[in-house]
């Protein structure tokens, strides 16, 4: 069968040296930039300038030699809460990544193995939950919870698992109409060694990119249910939380405010980039085109 080329790959052959250089920088300013916030959130858990409690740098004071941000409304240092930020941001879109990876792999990879009318029905079933915003869900899942750090997670985690099943169904269809697969399962191979050898593997370099997306979401959608108050509940100083607490003081102390939201930029893009870098290196048809 002849294998039909799209003209991106043709521009990729033609001019494979240009293509890579451009790749480069993107998957060099995707790790700079989480590796940035990643040592921040590390360095969060040895050392703080302040202690978050700590009330003694007076109200809004501007950045300072003794408070490099300033302090907020109630007198605590900025830098401490933006550093325990990080660490809150990273854990939050860590686990939200792994209940949905797990759930969402294990639902598509089953509903791609189930019956055509079962198929179907599932199928359907997860375009209506992604159908739903995953900040929607993930507030309706807090609601029931109660607001808490670990609530976020649960709730963001299975709001996105819809997405990330729906493409691991899609991803496992795929594989299993593969030759390879067909000649498994005439040698006696089960199901589930199908499953181990052959569509996990295949579906594994997409879904990593994908779950990489997802971090982001992730990430956004924390900072959005504690901005609402519906996320880490005080003394953890989530980014949402911050800026929420700014946004009256935002004209008269702007530091508060501008400082957790280019965090939250940074991580967010840190990781697109990222995941933008990792899709090329894992796509064969770019790969090739080197």
């Amino acid at each position: 069968m002849s294998e039909v080329v799209t003209p991106e790959y043709i521009e990729d052959a033609a001019a494979p040296g240009r293509r890579t250089r451009r790749r480069r920088p993107t998957l060099v300013l995707g790790i700079a930039l989480t590796a940035l916030i990643v040592v921040i959130a590390l360095v969060s858990l040895v050392w703080l300038p302040y202690p978050l409690s700590e009330l003694g740098g007076g109200r809004l004071s501007p950045p300072s030699a003794t408070h490099l941000l300033g302090t907020d409304r109630l007198g605590r240092d900025l830098l401490s809460q933006l550093m325990v930020g990080a660490r809150i941001a990273l854990v939050v879109g860590l686990g939200a990544v792994l209940i949905s990876g797990v759930l969402g792999t294990l639902i598509g990879v089953l509903t791609a193995l189930a019956r055509p009318w079962l198929d179907d029905t599932l199928s359907a079933a997860l375009d209506v939950v992604i159908a739903f915003p995953v900040l929607l869900l993930a507030m309706l899942v807090v609601a029931v919870q109660g607001p808490s750090l670990w609530s976020a997670i649960l709730a963001i985690g299975l709001a996105m698992s819809a997405v990330v099943a729906r493409l691991s169904r899609i991803l496992a269809r795929r594989v299993l109409q593969e030759q390879f697969v067909t000649a498994a399962r005439t040698s006696g191979a089960s199901t589930w060694a199908v499953v181990r050898d052959h569509v996990l593997p295949n579906i594994a370099p997409t879904l990593m990119v994908s779950l990489a997306l997802q971090f982001g979401v992730a990430v956004l959608a924390e900072a959005s249910l504690s901005y609402l108050g519906l996320g880490a509940p005080p003394p953890n100083a989530s980014w949402g939380r911050l800026l929420q607490e700014a946004q009256g003081t935002v004209l008269t102390a702007p530091v508060g405010a501008i400082a957790p939201g280019i965090a939250v930029i940074v991580l967010v893009l840190g990781v697109n980039f990222l995941a933008d870098g990792l899709r090329d290196l894992t796509d064969p048809t770019r790969r090739r085109a080197r």
